[in-house]
């Protein structure tokens, strides 16, 4: 556990600060408009399913990186980097162009014309920061998989920081001659992308992995044997994110027909739920570069310590955060609007936050767990099923056309449902798998 712990803390960190982002977005523009708020909720949600999503093809550099260390084979590991930036740079590229023009996934939807627009003008804008984030979440995968995640907190910290002075200015005081709402909040995102990306570049360079694995040197062209291991691992995953993801966000466009009020209410309890949901994900990746190394090291009692501790620290922390979420209800929702309409909602929300923090937990660090057993097509079905079918198609279900109709609770109560499922059918697979590969060794 002090192991974990100690891996998890400067991810969680960095996490932290990275969600922190769209926190500063979300409390900037709960003081501009409600119209302002809501297109970031719905461009907001867009954005991060596909960036989670090309991510997920990408992060599969770390159970490959993982297991190479563990196995002692660390002269392998920068070329495998490099092909994740190159893998990285070619998925940006319908990335891109799928954020400059969204009408498709915008246009079926009932959405007032101002929000239509606004959240237009958004996703072009953040089309320019895509590059960066996914060389930048490459160099993420990188130094988790190696025990190394103290820069990105460094990195991750500096800014937020940086982009909650340039939001603020931008967004709410008009440091470019007039209040630029939720363009100046994407204005500052693509700036802050390209930083971390050169940030992270520099420490590469010239940082204690660069004298350790020289990255850069003896570059690679692009490989086919190496690409078809990273692609093979990497998209389920990215699929699982996207799933995953888009069961939460896109509920913003599902219930965009239902007024700029709901949908903005519903935007701060999913920025409270994704900094909820940090704690696990970081958790879970240090579980994934641990369990990945003594997987390489064929260590199975290193291996069978790390899971059970890790699903221990799963379980206790989220009983912890979902009991503060609760108690702190009014509080917490206060902090990012002063609109009385957009609390209302937000408060009848919070309490499916609370109660499904649990079993989000321990599917959670099952999933990241398999992906270090370079598992990663049954679960992907699993998370399907349970985000596509139960949270969104049952929750569309609730919110609709149940008699009477929940509204947006019901997306949410969905979604409470569909994370106990998936960790009931999750944490079965992750033990049949532990057991094969030992016996099969």
């Amino acid at each position: 556990m002090r192991g974990l712990i100690g891996h998890a803390f400067p991810i969680l960190v960095a996490q932290l600060a990275s969600i922190g982002m769209m926190v500063v977005d979300t409390a900037v523009l709960g003081h501009v408009s409600p119209e302002d708020l809501a297109a970031v909720a719905i461009g907001g949600g867009i954005h991060i399913s596909l960036v989670f999503a090309l991510v997920g093809v990408v992060q599969a550099v770390a159970p490959l990186v993982a297991h190479l260390h563990g196995a002692r084979r660390d002269g392998e590991v920068a070329g495998i980097l490099q092909q994740g930036f190159w893998l990285a740079l070619l998925l940006s590229l319908p990335g891109m162009l799928f954020l400059r023009q969204p009408g498709f996934v915008l246009d079926p939807f009932a959405m007032d014309a101002v929000v239509d627009a606004k959240v237009r003008a958004y996703l072009g804008l953040l089309a320019w920061s895509l590059p960066a984030a996914l060389l930048y979440r490459t160099f993420y995968a990188f130094c988790n998989a190696l025990g190394r995640p103290r820069v990105l907190m460094g990195i991750g910290l500096a800014g937020l920081g940086i982009h909650a002075v340039l939001a603020w200015g931008l967004a709410l005081q008009g440091w470019l001659g007039t209040p630029l709402g939720a363009v100046g909040c994407a204005l500052s995102n693509v700036f802050i992308g390209w930083l971390a990306c050169a940030a992270g570049a520099l420490w590469l360079h010239l940082g204690s992995l660069g004298r350790d694995y020289r990255p850069f040197a003896n570059w690679q062209w692009p490989r086919w044997t190496v690409w078809r291991q990273l692609l093979r691992l990497g998209l389920p995953m990215g699929f699982s994110n996207l799933v995953e993801i888009t069961a939460f966000t896109l509920v913003a466009l599902f219930i965009s027909s239902l007024g700029a009020t709901v949908v903005a209410g519903h935007r701060v309890i999913a920025n409270l739920s994704a900094l909820a949901y940090m704690l696990p994900l970081s958790l879970g990746i240090a579980t994934l570069a641990a369990v990945g190394q003594s997987l390489g090291a064929r260590n199975w009692s290193a291996v069978r310590a790390t899971v059970r501790a890790a699903m221990w620290l799963a379980a206790l922390l989220s009983l912890v955060v979902g009991l503060f979420l609760w108690l702190a209800a009014d509080l917490l929702v206060g902090a990012y609007t002063d609109d009385p309409a957009i609390r209302q909602v937000a408060v009848s929300l919070i309490a499916y936050v609370a109660i499904y923090q649990f079993f989000d937990a321990l599917q959670t660090i099952a999933g990241h767990v398999l992906r270090a057993y370079r598992v990663t097509f049954l679960p992907m079905l699993i998370q399907t099923f349970c985000f596509w079918g139960i949270a969104l198609g049952g929750g569309a279900w609730l919110c609709f056309r149940w008699g009477p109709p929940l509204g947006v609770g019901g997306f949410w109560l969905a979604s409470v449902v569909s994370l106990v499922v998936a960790a009931a059918l999750l944490l079965p697979l992750l033990r049949k798998v532990m057991q094969l590969t030992e016996r099969a060794s």
